[in-house]
Parts: structure tokens; sequence; C-alpha cells
């Protein structure tokens, strides 16, 4: 970090020049950090496409290779119904460090022992009892009949061919935030091939330039919205394949849309079965082994950034999903949890020894900095967006200012502002001046992205904007020959009207989550025992906004107004003004 550098966040806010020894600190670690891995064999590159090493790979001559990092075991080995599930038939050979390494030939007639389709699982013995583990880099697992997720072995014959270049993001960022599974109008899961095939076309359409894909990463509890991974390499096989994913990317590409992905590298699942936990058969592995390594309101493990082999995870995920999988980049989750020991519960941030204070996990700001710091080496011009709500200060400037080089944060105030205001205020009692000073208060020169309203208010339990101005009326009141009441008349013209002061006010970049172009009538509700299994709402209902004889039409086509205003003007791009 050049001091010129620094100078720079200082002139920008001159209430951080107390903290310098404490931003020189985190510098100074960062430097530290990324040079111990370029001092391993390799470097940093080799170290962070170990992902091509790690797991079951199936190499050109039909032999297969696994590798696996397991410390504190008495032995690894790979069973299935290849070798009637035994687990002293193909056994890893111990290496230094944790690792387990098991190299098989091909059969007698060239073939490769694993077939695709075939299942099979690491068999983890410890204290001379015998799990039954998934790989924790495998790359791609199915749903067993018993509900419990085993790894499948899929390769196919030819690898994806991929048929468009990347488009180039022109700085003015409209994200559509989508759930696949929820993306058909029917009340079933939606398919990757599906979604590229009619929901592509209808975001370009809308004017939106950016796809972020939530649920993506595998997750065996469906209703979690994607945010309790089980297995962080693997795309969610309830979508489909694969390479059913890369078509999605590649024909988004091709409609000039980049695609982000929802990465959730705050926490993983607690299941032990099917997921990352106790993978070495204790409570240590890629987490912390004490009470750090869980967290109490998510029901989750929480990672150890500090473990060589936890960064060799992480960062190889990072890099995987960005060199087979092709996304632009990436949509951190749960930062601020990350950032603070408290996971930022209970704290008002009201003073700026909040942000430098021993209540800060370095160890997380310094995993944050490297993780963007490498996806710009290795992708320049990647977009990376934290979800952090307590405006740690630099965390969306450059790295050598002294920042943790996000390009964006979400502008999470904005939608609690707006259901506040609806649920306690009269219209005729909304005060202008403080909504102003509510959207555009964010630190200078940080750039943000502004949403209206979050997936989390589409759930059930909660309402979407729609919801709270119409709610019941919608259902009886929405044709065009139906009578235009009060409730449908404010409805409407309060949904345009918050959307566009957040969408002009708000942010450098906009974010829409799938549905709310059109104010869909209904919550989301993924299939539960609670509501008897059922699909019905787990759904977005694009024929309602198709359907020229509904004034959900209305508000689609406003949405759509926005963002051709935005690609005309690229008022999200043009920097702050007051």
């Amino acid at each position: 970090m050049e001091p010129s550098q620094l100078n720079v966040l200082i002139e920008r806010d001159g209430y951080l020049a107390p903290q310098i020894p404490e931003i020189k600190r985190r510098y100074k670690v960062f430097r530290e950090s990324l040079q111990k891995l370029q001092d391993l064999p390799g470097g940093v590159d080799q170290f962070t496409l170990s992902y091509r090493e790690y797991g079951v790979h199936l190499n050109a001559d039909n032999s297969i290779t696994c590798l696996e990092w397991c410390p504190g075991v008495q032995g690894l080995s790979l069973v299935g119904d290849f070798n009637n599930w035994d687990p002293n038939s193909h056994a890893y050979k111990s290496l230094e460090f944790g690792k387990w390494r098991l190299e098989i030939p091909p059969n007698e007639d060239g073939s490769p022992l694993l077939k695709n389709g075939i299942v099979y699982k690491i068999a983890v013995k410890k204290n001379d009892q015998i799990f039954y583990k998934l790989s924790p880099w495998t790359t791609y697992v199915e749903k067993a009949k018993t509900n419990i997720y085993e790894m499948v072995f899929y390769h196919p014959q030819q690898p994806y061919q991929w048929r468009n270049s990347l488009p180039h993001n022109n700085g003015s960022l409209r994200i559509y935030e989508a759930h696949v599974g929820i993306s058909s109008p029917e009340g079933k899961v939606n398919t990757y091939r599906a979604f590229a095939d009619d929901l592509i076309p209808r975001i370009k359409k809308q004017g939106y330039n950016c796809i972020q894909l939530m649920a993506v990463m595998e997750h065996a509890y469906y209703g979690s919205f994607g945010y309790q991974i089980t297995s962080f390499f693997a795309p969610s096989s309830r979508f489909g394949k694969p390479d059913d994913l890369k078509y999605l990317i590649d024909e988004a590409h091709g409609a000039g849309l980049i695609v982000l992905l929802d990465v959730v590298h705050s926490h993983a699942s607690k299941n032990v079965e099917d997921g990352l936990n106790k993978w070495t058969c204790d409570d240590g592995g890629y987490f912390h082994s004490n009470a750090r390594g869980y967290h109490s309101q998510w029901d989750s493990r929480l990672f150890d950034y500090t473990n060589l082999e936890t960064q060799r995870f992480l960062l190889s995920n990072l890099r995987y999903w960005q060199e087979e999988y092709k996304f632009d980049g990436f949509r951190f989750d749960g930062v601020t949890s990350m950032l603070y020991h408290s996971h930022g519960l209970g704290d008002c941030f009201g003073s700026y020894d909040d942000y430098f204070g021993l209540n800060t996990d370095t160890d997380s700001v310094i995993y944050l900095t490297l993780a963007n710091y490498l996806i710009q080496k290795y992708h320049p011009g990647s977009v990376t967006i934290a979800e952090e709500f307590s405006g740690m200060p630099a965390l969306c400037r450059p790295i050598e200012e002294g920042g943790q080089g996000f390009d964006y944060r979400l502008a999470m105030s904005l939608p609690d502002m707006w259901i506040k205001i609806l649920k306690h205020q009269q219209d005729e009692d909304w005060n202008i001046a403080d909504i102003v000073t509510t959207l555009e208060n964010r630190r200078y020169m940080e750039k943000n992205v502004a949403y209206a309203e979050s997936h989390d208010q589409a759930l059930v339990g909660d309402k979407s904007l729609a919801f709270w101005l119409m709610d019941k009326e919608m259902y009886d009141f929405m044709s065009v020959d139906a009578p235009f009441t009060p409730v449908i008349e404010r409805g409407i013209a309060l949904h345009n009207i918050i959307r566009l002061l957040t969408y002009g006010l708000g942010g450098e970049a906009w974010l829409n989550f799938i549905g709310n172009e059109f104010g869909h009538p209904e919550w989301l509700d993924f299939p539960r025992v609670g509501n008897n299994e059922s699909f019905h709402y787990c759904r977005r209902q694009f024929n309602l906004a198709d359907d020229p004889n509904l004034r959900y039409k209305f508000m689609n086509l406003f949405d759509q107004a926005m963002n051709e205003m935005e690609e005309k003007h690229q008022f999200l791009s043009r920097g702050p003004l007051y």
C-alpha cells in the first residue's frame, strides 16, 4: 500500500485517520497471507486450481485419481456399487499433512472402474468405526430415496462446448435476481434448461443486463433458499445436470447478460451424512472446533479462515465456478456475519471503533480480501457484491487503498425502510426528506446495489411490496374490466413510485427479485411438512404479466421503462450527485 493511496482513503473520509494503524495492519496481514500461498509448491495459481486435483477424477487413460485432506483419522477408502461397498477394497494411501491418495488403474478392457451414474461414497475410519461420507470436493450429488444426498459419478463423453463469449459489462448493473427452481408458472421444480429457454429472453426484453442466480450450490434442504450448503462444488441436481447449468450461462452470455453466483462462504450446513460437517469425524476439519465454529442463529458451522486447507477449499471454490461454469462474479452471502465475532447481532455500529476494534474478525476480513484479489487476478472485470449491512468503511474500495476490494454492497436498509413506512404510516404522513436521506445515505465512493424489496419479503410469513399495498384485492380486481378500486389504483401507483425513487436515488446498481417486476400476487413457500409438501406457492406466475386483460402488465411495463431509461442515460454509473 503506497502512502498516496492510503491518503486517498483518508481524504475521502477524515474520520478514518485514527484508524490508520489498524488499516495498515490489516493490509500487512493480507500481503503476508498472500505471500504464504505464493511460497507453496506451484504458487497461488496451483493452490487455487486445487479442485482439479482434490476429490475423485477420471483421467484421459481412464485411470482414476483420488485425493483428500482428512487429518486425524485411521483411513479412507472408496466404496460404492462397483465394489459392493467394501471398505477394505479400495483403500487410500496415507500422505503427510493429513492427506490421503488413491490411484485406480483402468479395468482390463480399458474402461474406467467408475461408470456414469454409479453411486459411491468415501468410507472414513476413526476409532475403529466406519463413517460413510461425501467428498468435500464432489462435483455432483443426487438425493437418494432415503432423502440423503449421495455422490453420483458424472462424466459426459464429450465436454460441454461453449458457444458464446463473455459479454462486457459497461458499468451500469441492472440485476435480475432469480431462483431456477421457482421460475416456472407451474407448481414444480423448474430446470436450468427451461430457465435458459423461457426466462432469459424475458429478462433481456425487460431491460436487465445481469442475472444473479441463487440456490445453485447444492443444499439438502430446499426451503433454505440455498443458504445451507452441503456440497460446495456441486451445482444443485434438482434443476438438472451440470452441463444444463453451463447451457443456461452460455445462453445468458449469448443474450449479452452477465451471470453472478450467489456464493455462501459465510457458513455451512451442519448436516453430517451429506454435508461438510464432521468430515474428519470431529468438530474440526475445515471449521473451528470450538464455540467459534457454530452460528447459533443460523444453526450452522463456521469456517476457520486461517486454516490453509480451508483457504485452499474456499479460494479454489471461487475459481472453480468461474473457470468451469464461466460465472462472471459473485454475490457473497452473509458478509456482515463474517466480519464480526458477534456476527453483527445486537451491534449498533455507531462509532468507527465498532469497525476497527476487537469485535472485528480479522481472519474473515483477510479471507474476503484474498478472495477479491484472486478473483480479479484470474478473471479481471469480475463483479463482486457483499451482502453487508454494517457499513464497514472501505469494504468496497480497492485493496491497494486499504479496502477489501468489493465492487458493491447491498443497500440493505432500503427494503426495511419501505416496509416500515407501509406498515406504520399513512400516505399523507410520508416524510420525503427522510426518505431521500435514507436512500442517499451511503459511504461516498463506495457503490451500493439499490433494491426496494428483498427476496426474504417474498417468503411466506412476510409480504412483497405489491402484497403489502393491495393484499387480497389482487385476487378480485386486477382485471382491466373490473372496477378500478382505490386500493388497486393506489397500490399500482405506489408500487411504481417506490421502485422509481429507489432506482433513481438508492445506489449505483439496481436489483429486482424474480416476479417483483410485475407485482407478483402471492408469497413464496417451498414444499414442506407444514404445507403437505405442496408446490402451489413455489412458482412465479409470469402468465399474469403476459395477460393483456390483467393490470399486472402495467407494473411490468413500468419496470421495463425504468430499465430502458437507465440504459439510455446510464445514470447508475455516472458517479455521485447531491
